[in-house]
């Protein structure tokens, strides 16, 4: 017991106890700034310096690349006014050949008017209006370094619901407020989900005009229905369902690329003529009877998120 309190009373040595007396009666020493130290401190400073101008000069754009990137921005800006301009025209040409139809054919065949009016609904031609049902998808938050493709949304996801709308009953139906004629093609190119060219930036809204009870009841039997319940409770995706009053669906870009008068009408007034004929083809063609729709995927919703896929 002596030895251990001794030892827990003066653990350091008598000697080294000594010592370190000796040395603070002295005091401790000044260090001195030789050349050598002096030439160190102005050696990092210099290195540092260089590095920070070397890292600057890497980091900054050449004017080249300025240049091009401002050539760039300016032919974009033009191309959208272009592109602007060319779409106001295309609807101004549209309303006067439809305004020009409608007092052609008004007098001659009013049956034949009214059937046009249908067929324009059915093929995207003519812009909608009416209540129906809004459906919003939205890409599951990510966390960051891990990052999961599975919770964003798909091509496939809307192509299914698509066809799940029209399954239940829709007259028109629209994606962020791009119009689905019967040849659109909803698909991925990249990290973007394109309708025919037209990219589309998230959240996702699917507008369908039709009766919203008949629409809801209809797209929850079909795997649409399956697949928006499969997407918020596996994948975390949000999903949103909701009935909606006086929906304004726009007119789809429709291209006539041949058409062909029914027998015994003639061109505009001529009993007698049946006008010039052609092949109907399916792009944008009117015709009596709508192009069929395609059925929703068998294989259940869950199927519907892993395979991809044009609608």
């Amino acid at each position: 017991m002596s030895l251990l309190t001794e030892v827990t009373r003066n653990p350091l040595d008598p000697e080294y106890r000594e010592a370190a007396e000796r040395r603070a009666g002295r005091g401790r020493p000044r260090r001195r700034w030789g050349p050598g130290t002096a030439a160190v401190v102005l050696l990092a400073v210099v290195l540092g310096a260089a590095t920070t101008w070397s890292v600057q000069a890497l980091r900054a754009p050449r004017p080249s690349a300025l240049a091009a990137r401002e050539v760039l921005a300016e032919q974009i800006a033009e191309r959208s006014a272009e592109v602007e301009r060319l779409q106001d025209r295309s609807t101004a040409l549209a309303d006067e050949i439809a305004a020009l139809q409608e007092q052609a054919l008004s007098a001659e065949d009013s049956p034949l008017l009214d059937q046009l009016a249908v067929d324009s609904v059915a093929s995207g031609a003519a812009a909608v209006t009416g209540d129906g049902l809004r459906v919003t998808l939205q890409d599951a938050e990510q966390v960051e370094g891990q990052e999961d493709p599975s919770s964003r949304v798909r091509d496939s996801d809307l192509q299914i619901i698509v066809n799940g709308l029209w399954a239940a009953g829709a007259e028109a139906v629209a994606v962020n407020g791009q119009r689905l004629a019967p040849t659109t093609a909803i698909r991925t190119a990249g990290d973007a989900i394109l309708v025919d060219v037209v990219p589309l930036v998230g959240p996702y809204t699917v507008e369908a005009v039709g009766d919203p009870q008949d629409l809801q009841t209809g797209l929850a039997s079909t795997p649409g229905g399956q697949l928006l319940a499969v997407l918020q409770s596996t994948y975390g995706i949000p999903t949103q369902v909701s009935a909606q009053r006086g929906l304004e669906l726009p007119a789809a870009t429709v291209t006539l690329r041949s058409a062909r008068l029914p027998e015994g009408v003639g061109v505009l007034g001529d009993d007698a003529g049946s006008g010039p004929t052609g092949t109907a083809l399916p792009s944008g063609t009117l015709s009596p009877e709508p192009a069929p729709r395609a059925a929703p995927a068998p294989g259940g919703a869950a199927a519907g998120h892993d395979d991809e896929g044009d609608l």
